[in-house]
């Protein structure tokens, strides 16, 4: 076994950053790839990770770009449009153990969080990028689902007893693309939007109804040759106005 000193961790750094196509790794990943913990090096030879980066004789400017958020993006961005498809954590697991300059599953989670975070952190980096387009539409779907228990009331005045019975199928707009779904709020629902999709969503129409799961499926089915991916569809104005007609079903 290998003794732990600072010359065989050194070694150890040069040796990985090779390996990885000349880019040292994270701690995260070095500790994964090579067992050397941080407890092996911290507060012993070195009091942070870069100095020890530094020392082994890369630049802060190279190991800074692998902790780099937008890094991790265009990495996650291209096995999405590999996969073409947002990627299973066993996805990403596999990928950075076949492809060793792809990073950890670990690396992903720790700088760009869980699921929701990453979809929505990938949606935001795509906006303004016209060639990432293909990727935007991917991961518009997977935005946060809509939750039961609303705060926020809609415009009609109903009863509490009303509020149990009754939601509403909605027609919201964001960019070119239209969602269709359920909620017992769309007010809510517009709000939880707001702070995921790259364009502000727009409420087109509403249709208050007493079967929501029911009537949602009906327009699913009625729009499903122009379904995007999830609940998104792209429509002409014919479709919106056939929408706009049901005040309720």
């Amino acid at each position: 076994m290998a003794q732990m000193n600072k010359e065989h961790i050194l070694k150890e750094i040069k040796r990985t950053a090779s390996e990885n196509g000349g880019k040292p790794l994270g701690r995260t990943r070095f500790e994964n790839e090579t067992g050397i913990k941080t407890s092996d090096w911290f507060g012993k030879y070195w009091a942070k990770w870069g100095d020890a980066l530094t020392e082994a004789g890369f630049t802060a400017n190279i190991f800074n770009e692998a902790y780099d958020e937008n890094f991790l993006l265009e990495k996650l961005i291209n096995i999405i449009q590999e996969l073409k498809k947002f990627p299973s954590a066993g996805e990403l697991k596999l990928k950075s153990y076949k492809d060793k300059s792809f990073p950890s599953l670990r690396t992903f989670e720790d700088r760009l969080g869980n699921k929701d975070e990453k979809v929505s952190k990938v949606i935001e980096y795509c906006k303004d990028r016209e060639h990432l387009a293909d990727v935007l539409e991917i991961c518009l779907p997977l935005v946060k689902p809509e939750v039961e228990n609303d705060s926020i009331d809609v415009t009609e005045d109903v009863s509490d007893d009303e509020d149990e019975i009754f939601g509403f199928v909605y027609l919201i707009k964001s960019g070119k693309f239209y969602k269709i779904g359920r909620s017992n709020s769309v007010g809510r629902r517009e709000y939880e939007l707001s702070i995921q999709l790259p364009e502000k969503p727009v409420v087109i129409h509403k249709i208050r109804t007493d079967d929501a799961a029911g009537i949602e499926a009906y327009w699913h089915r009625r729009f499903a040759d122009k379904r995007k991916n999830g609940e998104w569809f792209e429509l002409n104005a014919s479709d919106i106005k056939a929408f706009q007609r049901r005040k309720f079903m």
